[in-house]
């Protein structure tokens, strides 16, 4: 449309698009995709160090939820940031004129939808119970809550529902169900995953203001409680030394992957740079993930952390933010 602007009522057009597999990679940000099956993959984990056992159909079905929800995310937030997008990002798929804001409220629905359903397939009541929770959170996100407290903690809600996702389909004894059988050092880690993202959608979300510097503070403070977090498992765990060296290393690497652009942020609040210690972040929770996942076992967090790379590479190709 002349002047990126935004026609939600026009019909016909919207019936006329004919958006690209380009467009909709673009629309649901193909490379946070692959953050969210590592959320299930810790989950599992976690489900493991209590004892519990998750079938690998069961764990990639589960992973292909948290896509499918992870995809409804994005494109629900597109669609209902339309109007605010036409102003501060024209570029964008839905102001841009390349997919209408109706086929995007209809495609992250469905994704909500077949998501859940998913969900109860390979995880039954609990599974689905969990799955509609995170797409509830998403959608009082995207709609209702964004820009508020409430709003921060719905998304960072929504990514430890992810996690716990992970734990729905393990099985304990005579496969009894393990979701309320996590002690609390267990606990904590979907909790303290539910404080840093919620830490990092505080920031993205003074993005465009330029000169918060609190913004970028409170995201580092986030990736900091993780840290303890992490400290704390291991303390309670007590894995192996490899598995703990593993841990450590992915803590090392997850330190250094957002602490880079975030000092950078902190220096020189603006766009340019708070953009980019959003986008690191995010990112950085594989690493996360996997050091916690890596207490577990070393294969826990080798599959965890291996997400990392497809998330890189679409990355050089995609925003994230």
């Amino acid at each position: 449309m002349a002047g990126g602007g935004v026609d939600c009522s026009d019909d016909a057009r919207d019936r006329s698009l004919r958006p690209t597999l380009a467009d909709i990679a673009e629309l649901v940000r193909v490379p946070n995709l692959f953050t969210a099956p590592p959320d299930v993959v810790l989950g599992a984990a976690l489900a493991a160090i209590a004892g519990a056992e998750l079938a690998i159909p069961t764990g990639a079905g589960l992973a292909v939820v948290s896509v499918l929800l992870y995809a409804a995310g994005t494109t629900l937030n597109d669609a209902f940031d339309a109007p605010i997008d036409a102003r501060e990002r024209p570029e964008r798929p839905i102001p841009s004129g390349r997919i209408s804001r109706r086929s995007a409220f209809g495609f992250g629905a469905g994704l909500s939808v077949v998501a859940v359903a998913v969900a109860f397939g390979v995880a039954g009541g609990a599974g689905a119970l969990v799955a509609a929770a995170l797409a509830g959170a998403i959608v009082l996100y995207d709609g209702a809550l964004k820009g508020t407290v409430a709003g921060f903690l719905a998304m960072g809600t929504a990514r430890g529902l992810n996690v716990l996702l992970g734990v729905t389909g393990a099985t304990a004894g005579a496969g009894d169900p393990v979701l309320t059988e996590l002690g609390p050092a267990l606990l904590a880690v979907p909790a303290v995953v539910v404080a840093y993202i919620a830490a990092v959608t505080f920031m993205a979300a003074r993005e465009i203001e330029g000169g918060n510097r609190g913004a970028v503070v409170v995201a580092a403070a986030g990736a900091l409680a993780a840290l303890a977090v992490l400290v704390r498992l291991l303390v309670a765990v007590r894995p192996p030394p490899l598995e703990t060296a593993a841990a450590v290393a992915f803590a090392v690497a997850f330190c250094w992957w957002v602490g880079r652009p975030l000092r950078a942020a902190y220096a020189d609040p603006v766009p340019a740079t708070v953009g980019p210690a959003v986008g690191a972040c995010v990112l950085g929770l594989v690493l996360l993930d996997a050091a916690f996942a890596a207490a577990a076992g070393l294969g826990w967090g080798l599959l965890t952390g291996a997400f990392l790379v497809p998330a890189v590479g679409l990355a050089r190709a995609f925003d994230v933010t």
